[in-house]
């Protein structure tokens, strides 16, 4: 029983988080739902016994990821408001619903079926956190450190693509300088 009541109470917050992240324009909340999301998300390892993987949702997440969100909103300009463009309704309703019947029969595909078993089963005299290792680093060797080496470019692309941009200090410059800067804008 308590754990239906923790999963519905953890799930429910996680998707107001994630709702918040989406559809807030302010940058701070947006980190910090974001953030709360990402806990609310280990809580649930946290309920399977999966401690090990819980503290490591809790570390990475909310801990390197965010940081490296705050990182990277340090050099967005904020006061500049952002035009989207919105593209066809039917193609994004469309790839969302089949996103989402996806997501279903994948989650669904484990319980209605007898046929999967696995490669690597649990071993009784190991912990979670052995067997988590196991795992990782046989079979799942190669893709680990892919995703790492991934990681890696994707932040040094994201400094490099950030450094361009900054040719000067929006946080030095006076009310003057901005609405002269926003007319020369406008006028272009």
């Amino acid at each position: 029983m308590f754990e239906a009541v923790a999963f519905y109470l953890f799930a429910f917050l996680t998707i107001t988080m994630f709702i918040i992240t989406v559809t807030t324009s302010q940058a701070l909340y947006a980190l910090t739902a974001l953030a709360a999301g990402m806990i609310f998300i280990s809580a649930f390892f946290f309920i399977l016994g999966a401690d090990f993987l819980g503290a490591i949702q809790i570390i990475v997440y909310t801990g390197a990821v965010m940081a490296l969100y705050a990182f990277g909103m340090m050099f967005f300009d904020t006061t500049r408001s952002v035009k989207e463009k919105q593209g066809n309704k039917f193609i994004i309703t469309g790839l969302s619903t089949l996103a989402a019947v996806l997501v279903v029969l994948i989650v669904a595909a484990p319980m209605v079926s007898d046929n999967i078993v696995a490669f690597y089963p649990a071993i009784d005299s190991m912990g979670n956190t052995q067997n988590v290792g196991l795992v990782l680093f046989t079979k799942y060797l190669v893709p680990f450190e892919l995703a790492a080496v991934m990681l890696l470019v994707a932040m040094v692309a994201g400094i490099v693509l950030a450094g361009k941009k900054m040719d000067r200090s929006i946080t030095l410059t006076n009310d003057a300088e901005l609405e002269i800067e926003k007319n020369k804008k406008v006028l272009s």
